[in-house]
Parts: structure tokens; C-alpha cells; sequence
């Protein structure tokens, strides 16, 4: 099914790299401090070179701080339900006093009632009291011909 070609292909090229000539100037020197001379350390590829360089240690990562056992917004939520029960709390004493005042004011009426009440049919139906107007002795009185005469 596939035919072959008849054209002419490019002859394939290879390229070679240029080996890079070592650097003919001495390499830059640091200054270090006296006692602080870093370990230098040598290591064997496995092609048999050998790298010398000085070690480096790796980067320390910041200390992270120490996490609480229980994160802040469950103490912060703990904290506003108990402030919410203390203030629910608060207000159904509150609401139980205004109530417990309520029946006593009630119960003062109804007291200062039955007293005036009291002392109101006392006042009508006592017999001791001069209730005003002419007093008539029957006794002297002269009836005439169911006329009255006093």
C-alpha cells in the first residue's frame, strides 16, 4: 500500500560539540571569616571524575509555631454560646420578674378592691350611721281618715 519514494533525501548531518576551553583567568576569592572555613567535599561521578566543591547545607525552613490543640474559631464559637446563654439566661429572669410583678400589682388591685368595696357596703348597710333627711316618730303621729298628720 505504501509506496516507496522515488525522490532523493538530504545525507543526514552529525554535529559534534566543541569541548570548552578551562577558563584562563583564577576564579574570584570570597573572603571568610577565620574559624569559619566550610568542609569542602569531593564526589565520584560514575564515570570515574571527580567534583571538589564545598558543601552547602540546605535551606532551613522558618519555624512554623506550635498549632494549639483546638483552633481559634471553635474557642472563638464556644465563647459566643456561652455569652448567648448567659445573656438568654439573663433575660428570662428578667422576663420571669416582670411577670412575678405584673401578678403582684394584679393582686394589689384586687385587694385595694375588696377593701373599698368593703368599707363601700359598710357605709350603706350599717345601722349605727344617720343617713340624712327628716326622721318621723311614728308612735305620736295621728292618722285620720288615711290622711297622716305628725
Amino acid at each position: 500500500m505504501n509506496k516507496p519514494t522515488t525522490h532523493q533525501t538530504a545525507p543526514l548531518v552529525v554535529h559534534r560539540p566543541t569541548p570548552i576551553a578551562p577558563a584562563t583567568h583564577p576564579a574570584p576569592v570570597v573572603p571568610i571569616q577565620p574559624g569559619t572555613i566550610p568542609a569542602v567535599a569531593s564526589v565520584v561521578l560514575p564515570d570515574g571524575r571527580v567534583v571538589t566543591g564545598y558543601a552547602v547545607a540546605p535551606a532551613q525552613p522558618e519555624p512554623v509555631a506550635a498549632k494549639p490543640a483546638v483552633s481559634r474559631a471553635a474557642v472563638n464559637v464556644a465563647l459566643g454560646g456561652v455569652g448567648f446563654l448567659a445573656a438568654c439566661g439573663g433575660l428570662l429572669l428578667l422576663t420571669s420578674f416582670i411577670a412575678a410583678l405584673t401578678a403582684f400589682i394584679g393582686q394589689l388591685i384586687i385587694l385595694a378592691a375588696v377593701i373599698f368595696g368593703g368599707w363601700i357596703a359598710v357605709q350603706i348597710f350599717s345601722a349605727s350611721g344617720h343617713r340624712g333627711g327628716t326622721t318621723v316618730n311614728i308612735r305620736r303621729a295621728v292618722i285620720k281618715r288615711n290622711h297622716f298628720h305628725g
